[in-house]
Order: C-alpha cells, then structure tokens, then sequence
C-alpha cells in the first residue's frame, strides 16, 4: 500500500545529486535546523563525528554529524531536513558492519539506542511486527515463551540490530535450516529520501516506484535469471531476482540487503520459526579444514540445523591469546572441525539426531563427540562467535584485516575453493586463519594485509581482484553474508554482466533519484582501497608511551587500532563489559566509543588538543579501570591502560585535580593513618561525620553526597 508524505512535509523536486562537501556554515545551519525539528539528541560535535567515522571494517569516514531519533516522527522529521539541505543520508544500527557500509561523509540516523520496541507477536501466524532498533536476541526472547525464533542469527545476536540485519541481508550460523534474513521478512514500512512513506509486501503493483520496479523487471527479468548464481547464499548485488514473477514480485524482500541505500526501514513484519526445544551439537574432527569442507553435503541431507566449520589456525589463534582457556581442549582431536547443531522436541530426540550424524561420518572420521548439555554446547559456540575478534590480534601484536571477508560459493564446491584460496593467499604473500558457513559454503577470514604502506595496499587490491575471480569461477558470491560495502562493491562487475549493473543503478535511481542514501555503496561505489581507516588516520602524535605495551610492540598509536569495532561492550547483558555503557547507554562510555576517541586523538583530524583534548577526558572519566575489556574482548582492547597512559601524559609536569591527591593516594594515606594512636583515628571518624566533612570533599574532589567511610 502506499502512502502520501507526510502533512507538513515538502516533497523536493528530483534533482542531480551533489558531491561538494558542506560548508561549515551550511553544517551549522542544518544543525540548527535538525535540532528544531527532532526531538531526540542532534550531536555534531567532535567527539561524535569522531566515534561515527568507522564501524567493524576496514573504512574511515567522518560523518556530518549524527542523529538519535526517538521515534518515527523523528525519523521522518530528520530525513526531511536533510532532504532540504541536500546533504546525504545514512540509517545505521549497530555499527558493526564490516564491509564499510555504515560509514559516511553523511548525517547519520542512529537506531541503535531508540526505535527498539516490538510492536506484536502473533504465535499462530509466527510473525512479529518490529522496530528497526530492537536487538536481535530481545525478538528471540519475546518469542521464546512461543516456541518460536528469528532463524538468522549472526554473532553479534546480542548487540545487532533488525534494522541492520535487513540492510545487509545478515544470515549466522542456522541459515542452512532458516535461510537469510530476506527468506524472513514478510513486510516493510519504509521512507525515501523525498519523504514517501511506502508499505511494502509481496505482489503490490501500483503506480510511482512499483510501476517502475515492475517496468524493469519486465526488461530485465531474463537477464537476471541467467546471471543471478542459484545460491543460498547470495548477498552480493540488490535483489533484483525478487521482482521476478515467479518469487511474487516481492518488494519488501527486494529492499533487504541495499545497506540503507534506497530508502529507509521505519518497521517491518518479519517470520519467525519454530525452535527445537531441546537442542545437540555433534563436533566432528576431520584432518584438515579442506576435509571437513568436502564432506558437508552428505551432512546437509540429514537435516541439521546448522553446520560451522573451523581451521586449526582458529585454535591455535584461541590457545595462544589465552593459554588459561578450556574450551578448546573439549574439542576432539583434528586439524578442521564441524559443528553440526541438531534439534528435537526431547534431549534425547536431538542427541540421536547428532548421533545419527556422527554414525554418518564415522567412515571419514573416528575422531567425534555429541553434547547436549546447555552450558558445554554455549562454551564451544563461543570459540566459533569469537572467531572475528580473536583472528585480528596475534600475541606478539601481529594484525589481521577483513576486506575479504565472507564471500560464499555452492558448498559442494567449497573444499576445493579453500584449496585455492589458501594457494591464493600464499601467491601474495599473506597469511589468514579460518571460520564460516561451511554447511552454505561461506567462509570468514582474517588475513594479515599491509594496509599503513602503499605497497601493502597494491599488495590488498591484487588480492582482492584475485579473490573476487577465483570466487565467480566457482559459482559463488563475493559477499555471502555481511555485503558489498565498500570493500566489495568494486568489484561487483566481476561477478554480474553490464546490463545487470546498470539494472543495479536503475533500481536505486527509482528508490532514491537524488543519490543521497548512503551514497557510494554497491552502485557508482568508492574505491576499496581508498579512506582505509588505518592509513588515512596515521597517527601525528609522537609515539613515546610511559607503559611498555608489550602486546602492541612498544606502540600506543598500534593499541589503539586495537578495537576492530565488533561492538561486544555494546551490550545489555552478559560477561561484565562495559560497565559505564551500560549504565549510560552512550557510545562514548562504550570501549569501543573510547578507543575510537583514542585512535581519532591520535590522528589529530578530528579530536584535537592531543593529551589535552577534553572529549577523551570526559570519555574516560566514567571508565571505572574494572579491566572487563581485557577479560571479555575479543581482542583484547585493554581501556584501563590507555587510561593510565592519557592519565600520566596528560598530566605529566602539571597540577592533577584534587581527586588524584585524595582518592588516587589513598594507600599512601591509610598508611600514615595506620601508624597514628586509636584516638586521634577516633577524632578524624567524628570529623568526618561533622560539617567539617564538607571541607574535606571540597579539598578532596569528592563529591558532596558521598559519606567519608570510618577508619577503622
């Protein structure tokens, strides 16, 4: 069904689509015009542009500013008066994208904090109705009492957003059984950048952008069924495959996965699937990952839930950044392991559906364990959910990049696609570890390209073009999960004819004629190998840290590109990261937010002021130095040194505040306090519980409402 814009609301007439950057009148203007018209926080302010610029990928790009919106009136309110300004729109959830899309020299639409609320669950029509803010895993709780799920399921299913996950078509572990999370969207509600507000669903012709979306499929309808790969795992490209006939002209699923580049998702109607009540996970240890690979089809026809594979690489990664881990050693023994997840209405159902599995492969390996129970079966999925973090750091400081990432290929082709993949890697030099989707023929990799060089970035470019025909000549997809971004978009050609990647232009110009969604994405994309967020945010600081460091070789400018931008500390529950975050909700009491704030001060572009700059100061001013970070981070970003790096730089040769001398040398004092007789302690408890312990906060730094506790 559609709809008029909004009463009050200008339609804009179309308009070429312009590429000047704003001025900074023009930005103060639409700051001033945002914070009139949206009731949520309007931030274009340093430090905020500064934590915006990056998500989970290689790219660095600053934003004008960012927006909160609060609501749907909000979302609309906001992309009017970017549309008034002409200046370039971004919808983004939670930041974790990994091929670049959700960074962008635009305004960006942060649903990440609001927007979050399920609307209905109907049990009998296994739907929900949704917010684009709401967390994966609140859905999955809200219809767990159903006996019900979202099938995709990513592993960042405690922090992603649906709104996220229908701009990147995301998948997880379980797409083998659920599919994509376009094979789960019934239903969307959606703004273009004009201001139209669409209800989107399965065979609603009409006029305006159905007819055209119904023209092009009429032109191109064959092209698309030859060149499209038969593929579950097709990301890469728009779904243009869903304006077919034969799929019921299904705009709402052609939407999904455009990474915010056509229009923006204000709510949707998803599927939800009925989950097994008792679940079991066979573990099978074949000599190698190429192995383990070859023998997924046999698998698949014994209707798993899901089927994850990883490298001997991925353990021997685990093991060495925390030798005091368990987990793996449950693990039997091989090079290459699967994880084959079975499902049952009883413990027992499952356990024989695993069992079954295991007597399937017991001709190809001897080497296998079945586990049903719960807290076991979580501890091994968490080596596999932590594969992205847990690659990107050696011990000894080594770094590894995504970029080629996730692409896919038909899985009875995938052990020999790692074949030449790892020759590939091996022909340029460089080094990758990895994880994935075996069971859908996806796989995930780390690889340890030299992006601060210019050599090292020719060296990430003839890889990438390598790897993107290696992929097409196995039938595959460049991207099989996370999308094109901007590592991938380039290199889309590669994969579709000419014809198709005009059709790809053609259907964003019907959705978005000004080319201000999200521009630079998928189609008319940015290079790959420009605004690479390490190279073009080198640091100008002098690089003479007080700690050692060790694990950054001697670097504070190498520790804080540390954090990849995974978002674990972005969470609401679970483990004990990041304690400040989630008592504020704010991205910069985040660890991400501050080790983006740390990278951006020591680039200097952004954040100025170096070891004076009051944006890190009050970013870590609510770090309570608990070192949860270092615990429950993948990669180990470790907050509570770099605190005490910017502390003692900051203040070196100067006045600390008077905090520092009070609670900082508390020991020191207690010391003293020790040796006096009991009565003068006596005398120092009664004071503190008299006015003059108004005094003694001031002095201190202490804050008026906080007790002096009694020594005892």
């Amino acid at each position: 069904m559609r709809r008029s814009p909004p009463r009050g609301r200008r339609v804009l007439p179309r308009r070429a689509a312009q590429t000047d950057p704003v001025s900074s009148s023009d930005v103060d203007d639409l700051s001033a015009a945002l914070s009139r018209a949206v009731r949520g926080p309007v931030r274009f302010d340093p430090a905020h542009r500064a934590m915006y610029s990056a998500d989970a990928s290689n790219y660095r790009r600053v934003p004008i500013g960012v927006v909160t919106p609060v609501d749907v009136d909000d979302v609309e309110a906001a992309v009017s008066v970017c549309s008034a300004h002409d200046v370039p729109v971004l919808p983004r959830g939670a930041g974790t994208s990994i091929a670049g899309q959700a960074v962008n020299t635009a305004v960006v639409l942060d649903f990440a904090s609001h927007l979050d609320k399920i609307e209905s669950i109907d049990p009998e029509a296994r739907t929900a109705r949704v917010q684009p803010g709401v967390v994966l895993d609140k859905l999955r709780d809200a219809a767990r009492p159903h006996g019900l799920t979202f099938g995709p399921d990513p592993s960042t299913h405690n922090r992603c957003t649906l709104g996220g996950m229908i701009g990147n078509n995301a998948c997880g572990s379980h797409s083998v059984a659920w599919g994509k999370t376009v094979d789960n969207v019934h239903a969307l509600d959606v703004l273009t950048y004009r201001g139209q507000r669409l209800e989107l669903g399965r065979g609603e012709h009409g006029a305006g952008i159905p007819a055209q979306l119904a023209s092009l499929a009429d032109r191109l309808g064959e092209q698309v069924r030859t060149s499209f790969p038969d593929l579950t795992r097709r990301v890469s490209g728009y779904n243009l495959d869903q304006l077919l006939p034969e799929n019921g002209f299904d705009l709402a699923k052609a939407l999904v996965g455009t990474e915010g580049t056509c229009a923006t998702v204000l709510g949707a109607t998803v599927r939800l699937v009925e989950s097994p009540a008792f679940r079991a996970l066979a573990v099978l240890g074949f000599p190698d990952a190429y192995t383990a690979a070859d023998h997924v089809m046999p698998i698949r026809e014994l209707g798993p839930l899901t089927i994850e594979g990883m490298d001997a690489g991925l353990i021997a990664a685990l093991r060495a950044a925390n030798p005091l881990e368990t987990a793996s050693r449950a693990l039997p023994e091989g090079g290459g392991w699967l994880y084959v997840e079975t499902g049952g209405a009883t413990r027992a159902e499952a356990e024989a559906a695993a069992d079954a599995v295991v007597v399937a492969m017991k001709p190809y390996t001897p080497h296998a364990l079945v586990v049903s129970d719960p807290g076991q079966m979580k501890a091994l999925w968490r080596i596999r959910e932590d594969g992205a973090g847990i690659l990107t750091r050696s011990p000894d400081g080594g770094e590894a990049w995504p970029g080629w990432e996730d692409a896919a290929v038909p899985p009875e082709r995938f052990g020999a696609y790692l074949r030449e993949f790892d020759a590939l890697l091996s022909r340029h030099g460089r080094r990758g570890a990895y994880y994935g989707h075996f069971g859908d023929g996806c796989l995930h990799v780390r690889i340890d390209f030299d992006l601060l060089t210019r050599e090292g970035i020719a060296n990430f470019r003839g890889f990438m073009e390598e790897g993107a025909d290696l992929v097409v000549a196995h039938g595959g997809s460049l991207s099989g999960e996370h999308g094109d971004g901007t590592a991938r978009a380039e290199l889309l050609p590669r994969m579709y004819p000419p014809e198709i990647i005009a059709a790809f232009e053609e259907f964003k110009g019907i959705w978005d004629p000004d080319d201000r969604m999200n521009p630079g994405s998928v189609v008319r994309p940015k290079k790959m190998d420009e605004d690479l967020r390490i190279f073009v945010g080198m640091p100008t600081m002098v690089d003479a840290p007080m700690l050692a460091f060790a694990h950054d070789r001697g670097s504070f400018g190498r520790a804080t590109r540390r954090c990849l931008g995974v978002g674990k500390c972005v969470t609401e529950s679970g483990g004990v990261m990041c304690p400040s975050y989630r008592a504020t909700g704010e991205e910069m009491h985040s660890t991400r937010g501050r080790a983006r704030l740390l990278f951006e001060m020591a680039n200097g572009e952004v954040i100025k002021g170096g070891w004076d700059s009051t944006e890190v100061d009050d970013a870590l001013d609510l770090c309570l130095s608990c070192k949860g970070c270092k615990r429950d981070c993948p990669v180990g970003v470790d907050m509570a040194a770099y605190k005490t790096e910017f502390l003692a730089q900051r203040y070196q040769g100067k006045v600390r505040p008077a905090s520092h001398y009070s609670m900082g040398a508390l020991p020191r004092w207690m010391r003293i306090v020790g040796k006096l007789p009991a009565g003068v302690v006596d005398v120092l408890n009664a004071a503190a519980r008299s006015p003059l312990a108004a005094l003694a906060k001031r002095a201190g730094g202490i804050t008026p409402e906080r007790a002096i506790p009694p020594i005892a």
